[in-house]
Formats: structure tokens, sequence, C-alpha cells
């Protein structure tokens, strides 16, 4: 005999939208948050239908993060809203040297969003917190009026567990230490761009979006006591994550143009645009700062890695009262790269 279904008729994703009584509380909200999220995510930690969620806590430090998207167009080349929500959550617990564990997230939907464009975000972020092994455990709905949210905004929280002896963090760089970065720059928000003013390339630009932890596992792996810092180059590019680590270690860094890391047609896009590469938003790329010693072991783990395939050694770091980022420019000249004082490229991520 089949159960009767209390939450009545089920949604009908191909050609409803998301109206203000998804989100008050009741019957319909529930409805909702079971044929797209649950069904999206599903896992046990769900299916209990509690506004929380418990769980055994890993030995170690812990680590925890919590971040927003609110990218637009949703839909980009390479991925959306939600692969980039979960990926970019992930990725700030990686680089802290930790494993990632579990998530929530949360919704603010705009009234009248098609379901069929919601169940999308949703199952690209359930197939993703799966690859990652990182699962979402609990999250929170809300519905606004139309033209109060842009479609939908995501928020995240995630927590992981990093081992005691690992201590990774910004204000530890030193005079003498090496700057990697792990692959191309610029992709991502090129990628977000060029569907945004709608441009065509000769050559697909796709989002670099990944979730890096495996990427960071294997570089502490190779010599973690001697990696200082890590960090994800999301907004404001490698000029701003460069300039965060000189600016909280009190220290300045040089990086050589001709070791960069840009694809042709990035390159070519950012010259159409008028924007600079080193300061476009990447969402699946690491910046590490290495002791010189250990510089060799982790470049070529983060190589053997299809995440760090191009890796590169871009510059290192120099004593700098001012704590300036300067470049080696292809001409041989010197350049200071600034962080941006405004907003480049807006709702990137």
């Amino acid at each position: 005999m089949n159960k009767i279904d209390l939450l009545g008729r089920k949604l009908d994703l191909r050609h409803g939208c998301v109206d203000l009584s998804h989100g008050s509380g009741g019957r319909a909200m529930t409805r909702l948050i079971a044929d797209i999220f649950h069904a999206a995510f599903d896992n046990d930690w769900l299916r209990a239908g509690n506004d929380q969620s418990a769980f055994d806590v890993s030995a170690g430090r812990m680590v925890m993060t919590t971040d927003s998207y609110v990218v637009s167009p949703l839909f980009f080349p390479g991925g959306d809203i939600g692969l980039l929500a979960v990926n970019g959550t992930i990725n700030d617990i990686a680089m802290a040297g930790a494993r990632p564990l579990y998530m929530s997230a949360s919704f603010i939907i705009e009234e009248g969003f098609p379901f069929v464009d919601l169940q999308r975000i949703a199952r690209s972020m359930g197939a993703a917190s799966r690859a990652a092994n990182t699962p979402i455990i609990t999250g929170d709905t809300k519905v606004v009026e139309r033209g109060k949210a842009d479609g939908v905004f995501i928020s995240t929280a995630c927590v992981g567990a990093a081992p005691k002896d690992v201590e990774l963090s910004a204000d530890r760089a030193r005079p003498g230490d090496v700057i990697l970065l792990s692959g191309s720059i610029g992709d991502h928000g090129v990628a977000v761009m060029s569907k945004r003013e709608n441009l065509s390339f000769e050559t697909d630009i796709l989002s670099d979006t990944a979730a890096l932890q495996d990427l960071v596992a294997a570089m502490m792996a190779a010599g973690h006591a001697s990696i200082r810092a890590m960090r994800d180059p999301t907004r404001g590019g490698l000029a701003a994550t460069l300039n965060e680590i000189a600016y909280q270690s009190r220290v300045g860094a040089r990086i050589d143009e001709a070791a960069l890391p840009i694809k042709p047609q990035v390159a070519a896009a950012c010259e159409l645009l008028g924007l600079d590469p080193l300061n476009v938003a990447n969402e699946g790329k690491l910046v590490a700062i290495v002791s010189p010693e250990a510089t060799e072991g982790v470049l070529n783990a983060m190589r053997a890695h299809p995440l760090g395939a191009d890796a590169a050694r871009i510059g290192e770091i120099i004593d700098d009262d001012h704590c300036f980022v300067q470049m080696t420019t292809a001409f041989g000249g010197l350049r200071i790269v600034d962080w941006l004082s405004g907003e480049q490229l807006p709702r990137i991520c």
C-alpha cells in the first residue's frame, strides 16, 4: 500500500515558480525543501528533518568558515552559483590545511524564480558536495518579494578539521619564501564577464571553479611543515591576495610577469575588456607561500595533481617596510601591483 504524501501535490518542476507561500513556514515551504533541496542533497542528517544537525568532532584543530554568493549571471560557462558556493566554501577550509567535513546552505529566493532553475542549482550543489565528500547537512530557505533578490542568493558555512601541528596563516610569510601558484589566472572572472556581456570568443573560456581539498592534501603530504600560508585568489584576484599576505606579514613580494600562467584567450579577453588579469577573480586556484628548501617537493606534488598541472613558481617574499607587491615586467622593468581601490568586476562570486 502506498504511503499518503502529507505534503500534497508535488511541485511542477518544469513550469512552476517560487511564490511567497514557499517562504511561509507552512506546507508549501516544506514541499519546496523536500522536492528540491532534500532531493538534491539527500543524506541521513537532512532526512531527520531537524532545524540543526549533530555530528562527531574529529581529533585535531577545528576550522570554520562562512561565505555568501551573489554572482550575476547565475549560470555561466563552466559552472553556476550552486557549484561556486560549494567549491568556494570548501576552498576556504582547505586553505587552512584542513579537511572539510560538513556544510550548511541558506537560500534567499526571489518570488517568481523558476523551479527548474532552482532545481538545477540545487543539483549542482548536491553533486559538488558529494564529489568533495562534504555533505550539506542543514540549511534555511527564505522567499522575498519580486525584485528584492535578483533570482537567488546563497549563504554557506563549513566546518573542517586540521592536524594539531598544522597552522597556516597569512601573517607567517618570511623574506626568502617562495610564491607558488597552482595554475592559470583570470579564467573565472572572464567566463562570467563574457556571459554577462554576451561576448563570444574563438575558444571557449570556462570558469575554473573547483574544490581544492585533494590538491591541498597532496601538498601537505609533501611538506606541510614548510608551507607558511595558502590563499585562493578570488575577489580582487592574485593582486589582492598577494597584497593581503604582504600586509599581514609586514613583508614585500616580487613576482615575475613571464612566470605567470595566463591562457592566451584569457589575456586577449582581458585586453578587449580593459582588465588586468592580476585583478580578475579565480575560483579554482591557490597561492602558496613555501620555505625555499621545500619548494621543489611541494611544486612537484602540485604538478602531479590534475588541479595543479600548470603550477608555477612566480616569485618570492622580500624585505620591504612598505609592504609593496612588485612585478618584474616582460620588458625588464618593475611596477607596483596594487590592490583595487574600487569594484572592477561587480557580482563575480
